[in-house]
């Protein structure tokens, strides 16, 4: 555990600049507004250790596979995020030398992010050839102007002398990304312009050879000072505006620079998004600081009115909660339902910065809960929307139905790892589970009977294609998969994805006679088609051991050495970061929830016995190197009533990225799986579930705490839980009242006047 930020509960915050972990601080320091967002790297040029990043929504770019051995079925590209151009591009010179902290002496360094306002703050003292000069830096992305990122400079001579100050503030195209091929860049400039004090440039995707649009993005820089305008470099990748100020002892300047920033996403045309930067320019000049600053923390206040978990007793866990909100929101707030929710977000490369089904598992039931209605049934549209993308994604693999990515931009598989594309399947069900549970949750069944039953029929037809019937065993089975647990590839009868692909089936077949006639016509299942479907239903392998009481999460799987995941030396902890991918697909171990995550969708179906048997045989054999591991163990222990496991994996959830428990921050922050706090507070602590179409509660207080509060909106009502030492209150803030159960007693809740 690496703990490099103090423990505070509204900030991110150091008095180091921790130079050996520099992109640990990047990745923690991150902000966004869905929009676009950014890594906590420095506006100025910094010699050290550094991962630039600042990205854009549905901005990517489709690079080509690079494998050693290309097989059939391979997704002609890689969907990666790309490094957006660089808008925040700030050098400051004191006395004609340039700083650079990676260098430079320093002192009263303090990083801090400001949770409750969404604005990231720098402070330094630096000395250049005599001079003292106090440099404070505010930086924002606005959740009000989405377009808008504003940077603010306040420099004070803390010299006897006078100091010359200079800053040269530029809009710069040429970037790259880490991870792409051959050192290549994506941009390529297709016009700019400087005036005295601001600029603008224009870039455009570079042309590929698959058929995906490429996108142009329009950045304009305006300028807040007294400084006086200066000559500044020009490259024929960038722009810059310079200004120079002498600054007598002791006295002041301020200096804001504001970036807006449009991209053909929301423009017809060029010559439409050139005037649409220049119209939001403008409005947004007007502004001033204190306003866009006020705005900021307003609209921050507003979320938190509605989201805000607070906990008493532990400042840790109260933090760690808080910067998984922050974090979530600053990536995905559902203003725009052409996007979703990137496993890192807007703070790194790693993963592509595509969509996972990690949406589907753990992004929807958060949303459905603090947001409204609509976003998450955006986030179920935004798959029906790429329904026929994913009837392609089946065809490359042979198969009949639908097969949605397990990585994508717009619905084509954009994966290149054959464990991963060809055999992650599990994803399907995961996407057909969605339905089901936001239209159990919101008692809507709209979306079902008008579009989701579409996407149900067409995974059913891929599951019915693509289970196999066994003479041997006289069931059907599924071979050739990799669940959810990732430590194990190319198995056969997994029994998470065995369990989904008869749910899927039985739920569609459940649900066909409820649509429209019309809607039933258009899908033409014939009754051969659901002979065969309830066939498999009844004669599908799902594996267990009766001897021990457990589902088998593998055919084969209790021919390994069951040794406990405690007994791996600590020095070979993460083991995917020790072992050979061999020597990990050999042991027992397990990367993350797997039975237990089909057991977690389904908590109410299964008895207390078959829970607690599960749960003591396979979590002892769990690493949790996955980040979305812990919160499922989190609340199946809570279930089990097993408080300190619970508590062990809610911390281990709620401070992941701040605690660098799997040593792999640095490429950016585990956003998706942050959702797994909150999931753990909510449906482990608190034992929310859906019974009998009815909202309950079974709420405990963990020992370390003294109080924990939540809020949560449930079909048109806004609720807010409290429990303490003393029990458990629960209020109706908005909304008509409603009959819940506590503790297994009816409770009737009305809003209070």
């Amino acid at each position: 555990m690496q703990r490099i930020f103090e423990v505070d509960p509204w900030k991110i915050v150091t008095h180091k600049l921790d130079k050996q972990n520099k992109r640990l601080q990047e990745s923690m320091t991150s902000i966004g507004n869905e929009y676009m967002g950014m890594r906590g790297m420095f506006e100025e040029d910094y010699s050290g250790d550094t991962l630039h990043g600042l990205y854009l929504g549905g901005i990517w770019y489709p690079d080509k596979t690079v494998v050693g051995w290309w097989k059939n079925g391979y997704p002609k590209y890689f969907g990666k995020v790309i490094n957006a151009v660089n808008f925040d591009k700030t050098n400051l010179w004191i006395n004609n030398e340039k700083v650079d902290l990676a260098t430079d002496q320093i002192s009263d360094f303090e990083l801090s992010l400001d949770m409750k306002r969404g604005i990231l703050t720098r402070r330094f003292t630096v000395e250049k050839k005599g001079a003292k000069v106090a440099v404070t830096i505010e930086r924002l992305v606005s959740i009000v102007d989405k377009q808008l990122f504003d940077l603010h400079y306040h420099i004070q001579n803390l010299s006897d002398q006078t100091v010359d100050i200079r800053l040269v503030s530029s809009i710069d195209a040429d970037v790259a990304n880490e991870d792409s091929n051959y050192d290549e860049k994506f941009w390529e400039v297709l016009a700019k312009q400087t005036n005295r004090d601001s600029a603008e440039l224009f870039a455009k995707t570079k042309p590929n050879q698959f058929d995906v649009p490429r996108f142009t993005v329009g950045v304009g820089i305006t300028h807040h000072t007294t400084m006086e305008a200066g000559m500044a470099p020009e490259t024929d990748q960038s722009v810059s505006n310079a200004f120079v100020q002498t600054l007598a002892a002791q006295q002041s300047l301020n200096f804001e620079k504001r970036a807006v920033v449009v991209t053909s996403r929301d423009y017809d045309s060029f010559d439409d998004l050139r005037n649409g930067l220049h119209q939001l320019t403008r409005k947004l000049d007007a502004k001033s600081h204190d306003q866009i600053i006020q705005e900021q923390a307003d609209a921050w206040q507003a979320r938190w009115d509605k989201s805000d978990v607070v906990i008493d007793g532990d400042v840790a866990a109260q933090q760690g909660i808080r910067f998984n909100l922050f974090q979530l929101f600053s990536t995905f707030y559902g203003d725009d339902k052409r996007l979703n929710i990137g496993p890192k977000g807007f703070t790194g490369e790693k993963y592509g910065g595509a969509t996972y089904w990690d949406t589907e598992a753990f992004g929807l039931p958060f949303y459905l809960s603090l947001a409204d209605q609509k976003v998450a049934r955006n986030l179920l549209e935004y798959r029906y929307n790429q329904l026929p993308e994913a009837f392609h994604n089946a065809h490359q693999q042979g198969l009949k139905g639908a097969l949605y990515p397990m990585v994508t931009f717009n619905g084509i598989e954009n994966h290149n790892e054959w464990e991963i594309t060809f055999e992650e399947i599990h994803r399907n069900g995961t996407i057909a589970y969605a339905i089901y549970n936001y239209t159990r949750y919101t008692g809507d069944d709209s979306y079902l009977k008008e579009k989701g039953i579409d996407v149900l029929t067409a995974i059913s037809r891929f599951w019915a294609d693509r289970v196999e019937w066994s003479e041997h065993r006289q069931h059907y089975v599924i071979h050739g998969v990799t669940g959810p647990n990732e430590y194990e590839n190319n198995i056969n009868d997994n029994w998470y994805t065995n369990l989904l692909a008869r749910w899927t089936l039985k739920y569609t077949l459940e649900n066909l006679p409820k649509v429209s006639p019309e809607k039933q016509h258009d899908l033409d299942v014939t009754e051969d088609e659901k002979k065969q479907w309830q066939d498999i239903i009844d004669k599908l392998l799902l594996p267990e051991d009766k001897e021990r009481g457990i589902f088998l999460q593998q055919d084969g799987f209790l021919d390994k050495n069951l040794q406990p995941a405690s007994s791996i030396p600590a020095d070979q902890r993460p083991i995917n970061q020790h072992w050979s991918w061999d020597h990990i697909l050999r042991s027992p171990y397990i990367k993350q929830a797997d039975v237990l995550q089909g057991i977690w969708y389904f908590i109410t179906e299964f008895t207390p016995e078959q829970k607690k048997r599960n749960f003591d045989f396979y979590e002892p054999l769990t690493v949790h190197e996955s980040s979305l591991s812990p919160s499922v163990h989190a609340i199946l222990a809570a279930d089990l009533h097993y408080e300190d496991k619970a508590v062990e994996m809610y911390e281990r959830t709620a401070r992941l990225d701040l605690d660098n428990y799997n040593n792999d921050t640095v490429d950016g922050l585990h956003i998706t799986s942050m959702t797994g706090s909150w999931l753990a507070i909510v449906q482990g602590f608190a034992g929310m579930r859906i019974e009998n179409d009815q909202l309950t509660f079974k709420p405990f207080l963990p020992k370390k705490w003294t109080r924990y509060q939540f809020h949560i909106n449930f079909r048109g009502r806004l609720l807010v839980v409290t429990v303490d030492q003393n029990g458990t209150q629960i209020k109706l803030l908005k909304g008509a009242p409603l009959t819940i159960q506590l503790n297994d007693k009816p409770v009737t809740l009305e809003k209070q006047s």
